[in-house]
């Protein structure tokens, strides 16, 4: 059983399209702020230091595929993916600015009500960008701006810690997007936001330095990408990682769960960390340990295997050497 599984997530796309992020890391790994500090390339943001912390920037592209099925959607996840990956390193929104290519205004008003949802939503202004309603085709790019106090990173998970999956489980998968998880789009706005401040809640106050959100990778792809970049290996438990009632095991593995963390966790603190989370509804399991080398294995039962060598085949090539 587990060595069909391995055999299928090794073949995933969600992960395999992360390789193609070797074309930008066999460039160089890390790139000069104004003051001569190094910004490290890997992370889900570009951490800029400056005098009150760390600006953050990044930037997301749509699936074209997305685009075509559900517009809506596609602008609502623009800005939602971007405003994740600000949380995810312990930071706080400011602002996001789009790019939009659309064949015609009635495709890019729906793209666009889309955004203003999510922009609304999240509190995070649209201040700007570029809209064209007579491309030849349709894509989507949105940049975000935001700041944080202390950091939570991908290059610093440690021997010996704990990485919890912290998610949301009332959503449900999108229609023409199965390996979506929709728990935002129905939610509070209040209750939103008090479960992505909990993010920076826990940076400032040192109960976690290390962790990435679960991007379109899903867990498995995820746990790869934060391992690259902090140079170590785990054992990721299968049977301890907890899954939405009535959803496919192996759907919820590569799904994008639109509130989703990995976080790498001192043992010490994993009670206080599952705590902040479970006290809003949310969960937050340990599913893995932290070793010493490069291999992700995958456990289930009395059985393990290892499933990836990230020496011998790198993933992103980022490994957050400076």
């Amino acid at each position: 059983m587990l060595t069909d599984l391995i055999v299928e997530l090794r073949q995933a796309l969600g992960i395999l399209h992360k390789q193609d992020i070797q074309l930008v890391s066999r460039q160089g790994q890390q790139r000069w702020s104004g003051d001569s500090e190094a910004i490290r390339l890997g992370d889900d943001c570009a951490a800029i230091p400056d005098e009150n912390g760390y600006l953050l920037l990044a930037a997301e592209g749509m699936a074209p595929s997305l685009i075509a099925q559900e517009p809506w959607f596609a602008g609502w996840c623009s800005v939602l993916v971007n405003v994740s990956d600000i949380y995810a390193m312990g930071g706080r929104p400011i602002a996001v600015v789009d790019a939009l290519w659309s064949q015609s205004s009635h495709q890019a008003r729906q793209i666009w009500a889309g955004m203003q949802a999510a922009s609304t939503r999240f509190n995070v202004p649209i201040v700007g960008g570029h809209t064209n309603t007579h491309s030849g085709y349709d894509a989507l790019g949105v940049a975000i701006l935001g700041r944080a106090k202390s950091l939570i990173t991908s290059f610093d998970a440690q021997v010996g810690d704990r990485l919890m999956l912290v998610s949301n489980f009332q959503g449900k998968p999108r229609p023409n997007a199965p390996y979506c998880w929709d728990a935002a789009t129905m939610a509070e706005t209040e209750t939103l936001q008090k479960h992505w401040d909990l993010l920076p809640y826990l940076a400032e106050n040192g109960l976690c330095k290390a962790g990435k959100d679960v991007s379109m990778g899903g867990i498995i792809g995820t746990t790869l990408m934060l391992l690259e970049t902090s140079k170590c290996g785990a054992i990721l438990d299968l049977d301890a990682i907890p899954c939405p009632e009535g959803l496919d095991f192996r759907q919820w593995l590569l799904s994008f769960p639109s509130y989703g963390f990995l976080l790498s966790v001192h043992p010490q603190l994993v009670e206080r960390v599952r705590a902040c989370f479970e006290t809003e509804g949310l969960v937050a399991e340990a599913i893995a340990t932290i070793q010493p080398g490069h291999n992700l294995t995958l456990k289930l039962g009395s059985e393990s295997q290892l499933f990836w060598d990230l020496q011998q085949n790198p993933l992103t090539g980022f490994t957050g050497d400076s």
